[in-house]
């Protein structure tokens, strides 16, 4: 990574050199494109400017970025500059390209894979110790990067961070626990909380590093499809202990997920809340209301009730239920949608979550274009749920039109699909989301999101 860090920059130099002489023929000072900041948190906006150029000029800015997989992600826009030979991207009208109107972070949100790159691929950081480096170009004209002929005028390069400096990151493999914690600069202790993604399974950390880098001890848990993980690596081969608390006879051994989160000499032990998403808002739910866990809060996104997936039980036995296959339904392109499965009238009866059972206070997001859990119906349960239970107070409801179902962080490409599984067979999946109503559901949601962080586990 560092070497290409460095070769963009190079390369930036002599676009810079190369501009100059064009432009000094005629005694102008050369374009230029700048961005602030240069090495920003990924939740930050950065406002991108061009200077020096003709006024009432058509240009175009083009933004790409190559993935840890080698994948090439690019989005562009067309502008008008002002009377002074400006664009300013905080302020100006795209009037053309990868969105329209004034999107200040258009150029990240909108990327998409270029032509010609592999299916179904998704946009997922996997060493958060390294940038996403994007390079930003300024062309002449209104036109597409694709065009061979495109004149460039001047170039810059931003490096994205999900870890601030200082932060640190542990990884954590101890009595069975397979998980990472991030913890921020300082002694602390500091709030907490335990990060659960879906059931693609893995360990993906960038939330939890991003909720770092902005003051909560973080711990990102992997509980299916990793390989320090035991059994077959499709397959949940944990139980409700792994979450929470071990059985009896290895308590003295070791601790779960949330209680070594707990009783970390760094973290406020009465400060801890529980995220997930999608089969991890379900673990979410399920963890709170075992006996002996008292979360501080919960945030859930896009999340079931209950699971057609069956946690190990008391045995060391796995199951994994077929039957929700029956609800899956397909395209005319061949990719898969799972919503049907999630309906609470379908999920396996003995495996729904004692919403009454939640103390704590709950965050419930909820995308209206979500093609894999059926959100609303899902939502609309926990709220009557605790409602009944005479705790109302303790739910929030969020619900963004347009929004797909894999809500992440700010400024996030969307992938409307992706892949899903290799092996046995190739499947595509249907996340949903209309490109710009997900971006400002995702901007609004993390707003929302730290907020509520901060009013439960600060304030």
């Amino acid at each position: 990574m560092i070497a290409y860090v460095c070769a963009h920059r190079s390369l930036v130099f002599l676009h810079r050199i190369v501009g100059g002489f064009r432009w000094k023929s005629s005694f102008r000072s050369p374009p230029l494109l700048s961005a602030v900041p240069v090495r920003p948190l990924i939740d930050e906006q950065i406002c991108i400017t061009g200077r020096f150029l003709p006024p009432h000029y058509p240009v175009t800015v083009h933004a790409q970025m190559h993935s840890e997989e080698g994948d090439l992600w690019e989005a562009f826009a067309h502008y008008n500059t002002k009377a002074d030979g400006t664009v300013n991207l905080t302020r100006d009208h795209s009037v053309g390209g990868s969105y329209l109107g004034c999107e200040p972070m258009g150029l990240f949100w909108s990327q998409h894979p270029a032509p010609g790159s592999r299916e179904g691929v998704r946009l997922k950081k996997q060493n958060v110790e390294t940038p996403f480096v994007t390079l930003m170009s300024l062309l002449e004209g209104h036109v597409s990067p694709s065009e061979e002929r495109s004149t460039e005028l001047a170039a810059t390069t931003i490096e994205r961070w999900y870890m601030a400096p200082g932060v640190r990151r542990i990884e954590i493999r101890q009595d069975g626990l397979v998980a990472t914690l991030f913890l921020p600069p300082g002694p602390g202790p500091f709030p907490a909380m335990l990060d659960l993604w879906g059931f693609g399974g893995g360990l993906i950390e960038y939330r939890a590093a991003l909720f770092t880098s902005r003051g909560y001890a973080s711990m990102s848990l992997a509980y299916k499809d990793h390989k320090d993980l035991p059994g077959p690596r499709k397959t949940m081969n944990v139980g409700d202990s792994y979450f929470r608390s071990f059985p009896q006879h290895i308590v003295s051994t070791g601790q779960s997920a949330f209680q070594l989160l707990q009783n970390h000499h760094q973290v406020c032990a009465d400060r801890v809340g529980i995220i997930g998403l999608s089969f991890g808002a379900y673990l979410t739910l399920r963890t709170a209301t075992q006996t002996g866990i008292n979360p501080a809060c919960l945030i859930c996104i896009n999340g079931p009730v209950g699971s057609n997936v069956k946690l190990l039980d008391a045995e060391g036995r796995t199951e994994t239920s077929d039957c929700e296959k029956k609800y899956w339904w397909y395209d005319n392109q061949g990719h898969v949608t799972f919503r049907d499965a999630s309906f609470p009238g379908n999920l396996d009866p003995g495996s729904k979550v004692k919403i009454e059972k939640i103390t704590c206070p709950v965050l419930y997001i909820s995308s209206e274009d979500d093609l894999s859990i059926a959100v609303t119906e899902n939502a609309k349960l926990i709220e009557e749920t605790l409602s009944a239970a005479g705790k109302s107070q303790l739910f929030t409801y969020l619900s963004y039109p347009g929004a797909g179902h894999l809500i992440e962080p700010p400024y996030s490409p969307n992938s409307r699909v992706s892949l899903w599984s290799v092996k046995p067979e190739k499947m595509i999946c249907r996340w949903g989301g209309n490109l710009a109503c997900h971006a400002a559901a995702q901007e609004d949601a993390w707003k929302k999101i730290l907020s509520f962080m901060e009013h439960q586990l600060i304030a």
